[in-house]
């Protein structure tokens, strides 16, 4: 099968067994056998965050990484409470706009896109207002690389009496983090990103005990409805609604092969990624918009060449038909692309990429730093 390298922050590349996995017979979503294998991916998505099955469940749906914010949002607010979004990027801000579509009450706490959140201004806008039960962020802004501090915002959170939801749509499966320590009540992801799976399968994990006390909550989305979504698996082991069948068949095979690399490996392989990103765009004179201190080491945003031939445009294009997928950044006010060191791609990848970039932007007739240094 021919190989294509995603640097873009999702869908990730895949591995051949994981597409194949897809290849099963025809079977109907509602026999016990198919329950058994949901049971089983859900068992194994919790394990990833080191979450205990005795304090935590792991809630699975069809659909992208935004419908489990909107499942988040919607359903984890008790009537007469306020969200406060720690909002420092385009997923955080996405957070707010779900806010304002359901007109549920919330604090947009903004921030500037490159930098991580205020820590003194997260606890001033808790204490100033009792009425904020959930507390929602962003682990890493993918529009930037920004990695969020969510241990320290999970704890202002529960000094305060709030519960803490998370995205961790891109770092899960990547970065290695356990719920209780990152002090994190409900986190998500979808599983085209971290274990470099299908798309059409997306999960919440969260405490169980919060899951059941929200039972009484306001019912806001008829499909989108966390509880329900839970308790029904719980009374009959299925999904109320038709799951993605083939999905699920690639995410056994995928969560498979991700236990078997093995957490620290498959993390020191992004890492890996990640460092190879950076030393192919210092070779060629490229700059980065986000400090290095705050990157999360799995998206880099490179800002727009100051040439006037640059073209992101034709740079994509050319890398596409030679086998790479780049990616615009979001970024308003500055432009950037994105390269990112998801999925199941090595160092030796990166270094093939950068030998294509270079003959694009050569193309384009852009001036490369061994020219300058020939001038």
């Amino acid at each position: 099968m021919e190989r294509k390298i995603l640097l873009n922050p999702g869908p990730a590349t895949t591995t051949d067994t994981v597409k194949m996995a897809q290849v099963v017979p025809d079977i109907c979503p509602r026999e016990e056998e198919f329950g058994a294998i949901m049971r089983e991916v859900a068992q194994g998505l919790l394990k990833i965050v080191h979450a205990d099955a005795k304090e935590f469940s792991c809630v699975l749906f069809c659909g992208s990484g935004t419908l489990n914010m909107d499942v988040c949002l919607n359903s984890l607010l008790p009537a007469r409470k306020k969200v406060l979004v720690v909002n420092n990027g385009a997923y955080s801000a996405r957070a707010v706009a779900i806010c304002r579509a359901y007109g549920l009450p919330h604090i947009d706490l903004r921030s500037s896109v490159e930098d991580v959140p205020n820590l003194a201004a997260v606890e001033r806008a808790l204490a100033e207002d009792p009425d904020i039960a959930l507390v929602y962020t962003t682990h890493h802004e993918t529009g930037t690389g920004v990695l969020n501090p969510v241990c320290e915002i999970g704890a202002l959170a529960h000094a305060h009496g709030a519960m803490f939801v998370v995205d961790t749509t891109s770092t899960y499966a990547m970065l290695p983090f356990s719920m209780e320590e990152a002090n994190i009540d409900f986190c998500m992801a979808s599983a085209q990103k971290g274990i470099q799976a299908m798309t059409g399968l997306s999960f919440v994990i969260g405490r169980t005990s919060l899951i059941e006390a929200s039972k009484d909550y306001p019912v806001r989305s008829y499909y989108c409805n966390l509880y329900q979504q839970y308790a029904y698996f719980e009374k009959t082991g299925q999904m109320q609604f038709t799951p993605p069948v083939q999905t699920i068949y690639a995410a056994k095979q995928a969560l498979a092969e991700y236990f078997a690399e093995g957490e620290a490996a498959k993390a020191a392989r992004h890492a890996r990624v990640a460092q190879a990103i950076h030393r192919g765009l210092a070779a060629l004179g490229l700059k980065e918009a986000i400090r290095p201190e705050i990157q999360s080491g799995l998206v880099v945003s490179v800002l727009y060449p100051a040439d006037e031939h640059w073209d992101f445009d034709r740079v994509h294009d050319y890398c596409y038909a030679h086998g790479f997928t780049i990616y615009p950044g979001k970024m308003q006010e500055k432009g950037t692309f994105r390269l990112c060191a998801l999925g199941a791609i090595d160092e030796a990848d990166i270094e093939k990429f950068f030998c294509v970039l270079r003959e694009a932007l050569a193309e384009l007739g852009m001036v490369l730093p061994e020219e300058l240094r020939r001038q």
